[in-house]
């Protein structure tokens, strides 16, 4: 097990904040000096996330054990033009990977985010190079959110950064997401991070497969750590995405199906996303959403049985829950899948939903509501644009699926998108058709995630005009 700096670490990056409020905050480097020292000033003196007495100014929140949870959490995310912008030299540039390099815009094809969700519909300015940094702010209230926000513009050097957008999410009733469904079970628990909130039967993730310097899930291989070591190690990258969610469709969708097949429409639902939508597995329930399932104990399943998971049941063929479902796309576990195996490719989620709840009665209310999502990994390329790219809008992505995509974050706007449900005692499985985009990509960053060394690295550079 390694022997994690938590001081160091991003906190979430390691553990799950649970705080209902997020504000995410894009910056455009204008002066770089200033602009760095101002990033030094969130860890120079830090305490994990903690307010103090000496120095009123937000600091970033670390993995560092706490004792007392703060009331806010300030993390950072700076794209490969804002290093750039913040002076970095060039032999630091050219060690990071082509992907970060690229940015998500020139990615956005082949992650599916194509028609409505490509780069020229995206909001400002996530398809723009101005976008240098993000500054993502986490609080257990609005006060303290409004306090937090307020110190933390004060200490913004004047004239060095202006702030391009200020992106809103909240938690929904019941830790819901738009769609109905219970949110939050499934992260990977980290050999030597801090432990899950949700207790996982999976086995661990090597560090590195989180961390930039530790042995990664692939058997004698680290990842490159960008250079000097002071910049890149202990830091990950994240694609930071805004995810409009067409709820009103979403719900058409489930009635129509309904009315097709003769499912009822919460046992489609379920279908679709591999839970019923409080959050309990088909795996572990196919007939029923079974409340008396306990909440620590819904993401205690495999799909086969496994070293893991013994006497899970053997749902190769997915007749509990469909080998094409949301869930069992991007977290496999034992299944036998496209990509040298399902857990060679898993990432942290975190986020918040943003708009006010879906209300059915009101369908049209013109109002937008989504996903402010981070995705977290060591590689951008191997976990989340994989598991876009051929895990979810493949059919490849496991035997039998045609050409089929994710039913629910899926690129599914070309018609006759279908989704399949195989029956036990059926010959062919239930195909629905007339799925639609429900997910739409309204803007999205890569984002490297530092550690706070590297701030610290990054603030002292030298000035490049006394250079």
């Amino acid at each position: 097990m390694p022997d994690l700096p938590y001081e160091d670490i991003q906190g979430f990056i390691l553990r799950t904040y649970a705080m209902p409020v997020l504000r995410v905050i894009a910056l455009k480097v204008e002066q770089a000096e200033p602009a760095r020292r101002f990033l030094g000033g969130l860890v120079n003196g830090s305490n994990g996330g903690h307010a103090d007495t000496t120095d009123v100014a937000p600091k970033l929140a670390t993995a560092t054990d706490w004792t007392v949870k703060p009331q806010y959490c300030l993390n950072v995310g700076l794209t490969y033009t804002g290093l750039a912008a913040l002076g970095l030299p060039a032999s630091s540039l050219a060690s990071f990977p082509e992907e970060f390099v690229a940015g998500a815009a020139a990615r956005a094809e082949r992650v599916g985010d194509t028609g409505e969700s490509s780069p020229k519909h995206w909001k400002s300015p996530f398809a723009s190079p101005d976008l240098h940094i993000l500054l993502l702010l986490f609080a257990e209230t609005e006060d303290v959110l409004v306090q937090a926000t307020d110190q933390l513009r004060a200490a913004y050097p004047h004239g060095a950064m202006s702030e391009l957008s200020v992106q809103e999410a909240r938690s929904l009733p019941e830790s819901k997401a738009h769609f109905g469904y219970r949110d939050g079970f499934a992260q990977p628990s980290i050999d030597g991070g801090l432990p899950p909130v949700m207790p996982d039967v999976l086995p661990k993730a090597p560090a590195g497969e989180f961390l930039l310097g530790y042995p990664s899930q692939y058997a004698d291989f680290t990842y490159p750590v960008p250079v000097p070591a002071a910049l890149g190690r202990n830091g990950s990258f994240a694609a930071f995405r805004i995810l409009a969610q067409d709820c009103h469709g979403f719900e058409q969708f489930l009635a129509e199906s309904a009315r097709q097949t003769g499912l009822d429409p919460e046992l489609i639902a379920a279908k679709l996303c591999g839970r019923w939508r409080n959050g309990v597995p088909l795996s572990l329930s196919p007939l029923s959403a079974d409340e008396q399932i306990p909440l620590d104990e819904r993401n205690s399943f495999d799909y086969v049985p496994s070293d893991s998971v013994p006497d899970a049941f053997d749902d190769a063929r997915g007749y509990r829950c469909p080998l094409g479902s949301h869930i069992r796309r991007m977290n496999p576990r034992h299944s036998v899948v496209a990509g040298n195996g399902g857990l060679k490719h898993r990432i942290i989620r975190r986020g918040l939903p943003y708009g006010p709840p879906y209300d059915p009665d009101n369908p049209d209310d013109g109002i937008e509501r989504g996903l402010l999502g981070l995705f977290i990994g060591v590689s951008l390329k191997d976990q989340f644009e994989f598991l876009m790219s051929d895990w979810s809008n493949k059919g490849s992505f496991a035997p039998g699926l045609r050409d089929t995509k994710d039913p629910v974050v899926g690129n599914n706007s070309a018609s006759g998108a279908t989704f399949l449900i195989p029956m036990e005692n059926q010959k062919r499985p239930v195909e629905l058709t007339g799925l639609s985009r429900f997910v739409t990509c309204r803007g999205a960053a890569y984002c490297f995630l530092p550690s706070a060394t590297a701030l610290r690295y990054i603030s002292a550079l030298p000035d490049a005009s006394l250079s």
